[in-house]
């Protein structure tokens, strides 16, 4: 009678190392999965969004992450600032590139 149950032990041992490799494996994919789906696009698309901003030049039609519209119409390069014309009033700006939310202009790529 004693056997069996030492031997129930001595299997319940064991096993135990599959299924923490099983649930190690699981996890592992999880946390890939989840790598590919959230944080991968997310990296791609701070990356479109910093060439967008570097691209920037004289005379795009840009808006501001504050919701502010107008024209470059000069770019400093050491303060990384971009000065913008907006309204009919032609009030000027000075901003940041980072604060650039979008570039309105469309530019024709040389093939």
């Amino acid at each position: 009678m004693n056997f069996n149950v030492m031997d129930a032990a001595g299997t319940a041992a064991t096993g135990g190392w599959g299924s923490m490799l099983i649930m190690l494996v699981v996890y592992g994919g999880l946390i890939a999965a989840m790598y590919f789906i959230f944080f991968r696009p997310q990296s791609k698309k701070k990356k479109k969004e910093a060439e967008m901003r570097k691209n920037a030049q004289v005379g795009d039609e840009v808006t501001t992450i504050g919701g502010i519209c107008g024209r470059i119409i000069a770019v400093k390069d050491e303060t990384e600032s971009v000065i913008i014309e907006t309204g009919s009033d032609r009030a000027r700006l000075r901003v940041k590139r980072w604060a650039i939310g979008n570039v309105d202009t469309i530019h024709e790529e040389d093939a």
